[in-house]
């Protein structure tokens, strides 16, 4: 049978959910649909996608290699559906984008990318910066546009924004730990184990947002602004993390195995999407980056 549209759609939302019954929600279709869709897509591809836990479902290895591809793909099909057919040759120019660490290194490198080829009049200049400086560069006029962690914002009455993905936050962990047995795993569980905490693009101030409420904390035994650095860690058994969906991989550089878990508890998705100035027109360039991305995920981004 064909790969189709509707079991990438599902497969795609029941990563996001981590649960079935939340995918199908979210669908607006029955439970039984959804999992129909998903056993006929691991029927075709060949492999198991989902682990089916107690607590919901988390990806394989494999699920996590076919999401990378399943987001490609809608990504394609959505920016066919409205991309103009015949290149306006007038459109051309430069915008200067501003984009924090996370996004330069594990989301707008392929969407940058297809716009270069797409429109290859417009000079797209990055420039990768700390969110702080994002925001006055958007402020002062100096970045056009950005493409950013907009769950960091601060200045939400002069910037606007919209998300473009929500990637959940998820428990790393290295095989055979004793906590990927467990029905289901809280932060208290998280506690008690040694931690790793990324500090990047906030996300150490993050993380305190979700454990200060619990009177809980995480015992760090290292932080670092590096991701790869944290991924070699966990897998070799120094430690676990909460970290990203966008940023997780199965395997680190070392070639040792990451499994990936749901938490019990109220931990915020990271938000990647554009801001701008709301007060400073757009030029046609930045215009057109702006469109580009927003139809590249579906033109269903929540503005602010």
């Amino acid at each position: 049978m064909a790969l189709s549209l509707k079991q990438v759609r599902y497969f795609i939302a029941t990563a996001d959910a981590g649960q079935i019954s939340q995918a199908a929600m979210a669908l607006n279709v029955s439970q039984s649909a959804v999992t129909a869709a998903i056993k006929l897509l691991e029927d075709d591809v060949g492999v198991a996608l989902f682990k089916r836990l107690p607590s919901g479902v988390a990806l394989t290895a494999e699920g996590a290699r076919f999401l990378q591809h399943a987001r490609n793909i809608m990504a394609a099909v959505t920016a066919a559906q409205h991309a103009p057919l015949t290149e306006d040759p007038a459109i051309s120019g430069t915008v200067r984008i501003g984009v924090s660490y996370t996004v330069a290194g594990y989301f707008l490198p392929r969407h940058y990318t297809r716009f270069a080829r797409s429109y290859p009049r417009i000079r797209a200049e990055l420039y990768e910066l700390p969110r702080n400086a994002i925001e006055s560069g958007l402020k002062d006029g100096t970045l056009d546009l950005a493409v950013m962690l907009v769950s960091n914002m601060q200045d939400k009455k002069r910037l606007a924004h919209e998300t473009l993905i929500r990637s959940r936050r998820r428990l790393w962990l290295p095989v055979e730990h004793r906590l990927l047995g467990a029905e289901t795993i809280t932060l208290d569980d998280i506690a008690g184990e040694p931690y790793m905490m990324l500090t990047v693009d906030e996300a150490n101030q993050t993380a305190s947002r979700y454990w200060k409420p619990t009177g809980l904390r995480p015992n760090i035994v290292f932080k670092t602004s590096s991701v790869e650095a944290i991924r070699s860690l966990v897998a070799d058994g120094m430690g676990i993390t909460v970290m990203s969906d966008m940023v997780y991989r199965p395997w680190s550089l070392e070639g040792q195995r990451i499994e990936l878990r749901n938490v019990v508890a109220d931990i915020p998705t990271m938000d990647v999407g554009l801001a701008w100035n709301h007060t400073r027109p757009q030029a046609p360039a930045t215009r057109t980056f702006h469109e580009f991305m927003s139809l590249s995920f579906g033109g269903a981004g929540n503005s602010a």
